[in-house]
Order: structure tokens, then sequence, then C-alpha cells
């Protein structure tokens, strides 16, 4: 990134950082780049936009928004949605905050382009937030705990298989190597459905740097993880035998 005041280099390298985190690990790394990132903004907020997205985060780890930095808030897009902090997986509703201005030019082109979201969908999403801003996210605070503890739980599972896994800083994947197995990621998730009936995503779709992992998501309630990490070890067992 050079330091040029009119911006146009950094709108480059902003815009392919936000598709690759988005799009390319599909928010694998998105911890990865912040610290980085918000130096960068410092630098150059003067000079142009930023897509900022928001995450669900554990740890202790508090997310700040790129539009509550100095005078950021006028030259920001916040693209979210409900799925990841309001436990709304499959109901694909997201929003987005922007300048007046902007919102109106995506409105232009938005509304020629595809329909709106379902009606039960906006419902859904208006009453968990204005439940959310009564209660101070008291459910939210809660389901965020229960990521948590599914996610410990697989992390145990996953070392005691012997299946290396970064530790996940944010929403409700992991993402471990298989490559001890022999196999790449593609090969163990076809192999593993077959023989158990157990769904992985192989990581290779994520990107090429993927190819030796899988993606299991823990969206789903501790008795069915405990199920299938058991028929993960037992597969692990009859491959290594």
């Amino acid at each position: 990134i050079s330091d040029r005041r009119d911006g146009r280099e950094f709108k480059t390298v902003v815009y392919k950082l936000a598709v690759y985190l988005v799009a390319e690990n599909n928010k694998i790394v998105l911890f990865y780049y912040w610290h980085y990132f918000f130096k960068v903004v410092f630098l150059h907020n003067r000079a142009c936009g930023i897509v900022g997205i928001g995450e669900l985060v554990y740890d202790g780890l508090k997310f700040t928004s790129i539009a509550s930095i100095g005078d950021m808030r006028e030259r920001t897009i916040v693209i979210s949605g409900f799925s990841k902090y309001f436990a709304m997986t499959g109901w694909r509703l997201g929003y987005v905050c922007a300048p007046r201005q902007i919102i109106e030019v995506m409105h232009k082109i938005h509304q020629y382009s595809v329909m709106c979201a379902s009606t039960v969908a906006q419902y859904t999403a208006y009453e968990a937030l204005n439940t959310s801003l009564k209660n101070g996210f008291k459910e939210v605070h809660e389901m965020m705990l229960v990521y948590d503890t599914r996610r410990k739980y697989i992390l145990k599972r996953l070392n005691e298989m012997g299946l290396d896994c970064f530790t996940p800083r944010g929403a409700f994947y992991v993402f471990p190597s298989v490559k001890s197995t022999g196999m790449d990621g593609e090969e163990f998730a076809y192999a593993l459905l077959d023989a158990k009936n157990v769904a992985v995503v192989p990581g290779g779709a994520f990107g090429a740097s993927g190819k030796d992992f899988i993606r299991i998501s823990y969206a789903y309630s501790l008795d069915v993880i405990e199920k299938a990490f058991d028929l993960i070890e037992e597969f692990l067992r009859e491959i290594r035998s």
C-alpha cells in the first residue's frame, strides 16, 4: 500500500481484502487481519470508504466497528446479518448501514436486481432485534456461551483424535487439518460420508491453501455434535488400523 493521498491504491487493496475474508476464507481468518487493518484505516481515513464486517467473537474479544473510529462513520459501509449474532442461520437475512446518499444508490440497484427478503424473516429479525435492545441482548449472550461450550468440546475431541486445529475466535466453524490421515480434505470428506454418514466440508472449497483441511460447523446441538464426533473417531481408528 502506498501513501498516496487520493486513496485509489488503498481502495483496491481494501476491496480485495474484504472479498478475501468473506468469499475465499468465509470468515476463517477474519481476526488475523484486523490489527493491521486498523493501522491502515488510521493512516488513510480521509481518503476513502471502507467495508466493515462484524462477527460473533469469543475469549473476551470485543468487535470494534470501523465506523466508530474517528470520523469514519460518514465514509463507512457496514455489512452484517442475523445468522451468527441471532442464531438465524438459514434465514438469509442481512443488512447494510451507510450514509443516506450511498443507501439511495444501493436501493436503486437492489430493487431491480432481487426481490426483498421474506416477510417471515423480516418480522423474525425485527422481533429478535427489538427484544434484544430491550433486555440488553440477554439471549444473544446466552447463545454465545452455548457456542463457546460447543467450540471447546470440539477442539478437545479433535486434539484427542490427533487432528491439528487452529482455535477459532469467531463464528461457529472449526478448520482442522486432516493431512495426518494421508488424505486431503476432499478425499477425507467423501470417505467419512460414505463410511459413517457424517458430512463435513472439504477445505479446498475455501481456496488452495485449504486443500488439506475440512470445515466443521457447530451450529448444532451438543448431543448431535457428540454423536458425530464419536463416528469421526471411529472412522479414524478404522483408517489408521
